[in-house]
């Protein structure tokens, strides 16, 4: 289980495409999971997904699945 603590000591990254706009999404890993945030709100809310969960968005977005 992630707990704040283990979110506290996180390592952030930001992707190499942003464009330093704060428009951003941050992920870091964890020792179980994924975790996301909002740039411009480092101290809000995270989400945390299973690396399943977040293989299948990434499969997700390199096939355009998003795209309205």
């Amino acid at each position: 289980m992630n707990t704040p603590d283990s979110l506290a000591h996180a390592h952030w990254i930001r992707s190499s495409y942003s464009s330093g706009e704060g428009q951003c999404v941050e992920v870091a890993p964890l020792p179980a999971a994924i975790a996301a945030r909002d740039s411009k709100n480092p101290t809000g809310p995270v989400l945390v997904f299973s690396p399943e969960r977040w293989a299948g968005f990434i499969r997700g977005v390199n096939a355009n699945d998003f795209r309205p």
